[in-house]
């Protein structure tokens, strides 16, 4: 065992640690080394580096210390010894301050500084400084205002969902004697360039694509540049792409794409029948599809109703959060943000490679920040609150529930029991954190708002059953490996 191994436990040489408050949830710890502990360090790494230099006429190991000092330099090593020194000294006082850190802790005045007032054999007095984990408190529990927007149910949405049905399930037949004409479905080839400089767009060509001739299928300009043309006609279309387009290197650019209409159909819709309501659903007669759609779309009201109520108790909950949030945790909300983003853009297909350049990573953390923050107040403001009410969660809960979405997932074997119990605690934590502010706070209600669609698609084919909404949990269970 080394000298300096022997002393980081900092029973041969005990530290002398000073604990100060500091702003935004960080601590400093003013440590004082004895010169012990500093002579032992420089002896250590003496003896590292010996092992590792070979010098001409000298064994690996054996070199004397006279030549070793001459050759490598004295501040090589007393670099090395104070590098050694404070790992070891961090480790310890934050054991004997029992100080959980979030981060690695930083030198305050730097290493560089240090190292200069470092002197083997005599005492050293450095200070570390680091973020902690913030104690939030809440200026009062109940009694809570919150204002939320109600969620009406509209049955003017059943008919609109049935005629998007209808659309989905449209027969395509030729088109005779007329150009092209929105709600259309054009195959056509193309290919474009950049108009600024006429070099070829990357991906912008292609010889048979079809296309929904609606608003927004494609980039502003493309859809309106095909409407009026005739079946085997050509046309030079300007566009712009979007400066929010994913690929950075289109982003605000104009183009010019040559396009030829291949073939033209138009959509021919089903009856609104009975025979309808059986290919678009598992119900017998379009009656019997209305009142399901009609049953569904009241659930989805009062669910977002529910949100939105709950949302708004968030609110009023974190208005009396006190709390100062450490720029560890920011960071890590903001990093954890950028790759939802990663993790989305990879599921549309698109190079996140590409996409992710080091430019647009350090934007997007700059604009996650914010709702980093107000993630991270919620979360604390929850927090807070269970410990003040003393709200928890019964293990017997947490296992009934960890087992049935294992029992949702089927037969997986990379589940993570561990991470999932955590995941499942957590859910259930706040729904009883939620029903617990409903029960203590009073909620008025502001304008009403309409109930948009049900979640998801509503009209399902027999063939094609509603998949079970994915819990969170069940999402971090599927995502974790066993160890």
């Amino acid at each position: 065992m080394t000298p300096a191994a022997s002393s980081s436990t900092g029973q041969a040489s005990p530290l002398k640690v000073s604990a100060h408050p500091r702003p935004g949830s960080r601590v400093a710890l003013e440590v004082a080394i004895p010169g012990g502990r500093c002579q032992a360090s420089y002896d250590a790494a003496l003896e590292k580096l010996s092992r590792s230099v070979k010098l001409p006429g000298f064994r690996k190991g054996k070199v004397p210390r006279s030549v070793l000092i001459q050759q490598l330099g004295p501040l090589r090593i007393r670099a090395t010894a104070l590098e050694d020194l404070v790992e070891s000294v961090c480790r310890d006082a934050l054991e004997q301050e029992r100080i959980d850190a979030l981060g690695r802790p930083a030198l305050q005045e730097g290493f560089e500084a240090v190292l200069d007032r470092f002197t083997p054999g005599s005492e050293l007095v450095l200070t570390l400084e680091m973020d902690v984990e913030p104690s939030p408190t809440l200026k009062t529990t109940k009694g809570l205002k919150a204002e939320a927007a109600p969620v009406a149910f509209d049955p003017a949405k059943v008919e609109e969902l049935l005629e998007q049905s209808r659309r989905q399930l449209a027969a395509l037949v030729p088109v005779e004697g007329r150009p092209a004409a929105m709600g259309d479905v054009a195959r056509i080839s193309f290919s474009g360039v950049f108009a600024d400089n006429g070099d070829a767009i990357e991906g912008g060509s292609s010889e048979g694509m079809e296309v929904e001739l609606e608003e927004g299928r494609m980039i502003p300009g493309f859809v309106e540049g095909i409407i009026g043309m005739e079946v085997a006609a050509s046309r030079d279309v300007s566009c712009t792409f979007p400066e929010t387009y994913p690929q950075q290197e289109a982003a605000g650019r104009p183009a010019t794409f040559t396009i030829t209409l291949v073939d033209l159909k138009t959509k021919e819709l089903p009856e609104l029948d009975d025979a309808f309501a059986q290919q678009a659903s598992d119900k017998g007669t379009l009656a019997e599809l209305r009142a399901d759609l009609e049953t569904r779309l009241k659930e989805d009201a009062e669910r977002r109703h529910q949100a939105n109520r709950q949302e708004a108790l968030l609110e009023a909950l974190v208005e009396q959060l006190e709390v100062e949030l450490p720029e560890t945790l920011i960071q890590q909300e903001m990093r954890q943000l950028v790759e939802q983003t990663a993790s989305q853009i990879a599921q549309q297909g698109m190079d996140v490679k590409k996409v992710f350049t080091a430019d647009v990573v350090r934007s997007l953390m700059d604009t996650s920040r914010p709702e980093a923050e107000k993630r991270l107040r919620r979360t604390m403001a929850l927090r807070a609150l269970a410990l003040a009410e003393k709200v928890e969660v019964p293990e017997a809960e947490v296992t009934a529930r960890a087992t049935e979405v294992k029992r949702e997932l089927g037969e997986r074997t990379n589940i993570d029991e561990g991470r999932l119990r955590i995941a499942v605690s957590e859910e259930l934590l706040q729904e009883k954190l939620l029903s617990w502010l409903e029960a203590n706070a009073t909620v008025s209600e502001s304008a009403p708002t309409t109930s948009a669609s049900a979640e998801g698609s509503v009209v399902d084919k027999p063939d094609k059953p509603k998949k079970a909404k994915k819990t969170d949990e069940s999402k971090a269970a599927t995502e974790a490996t066993t160890p």
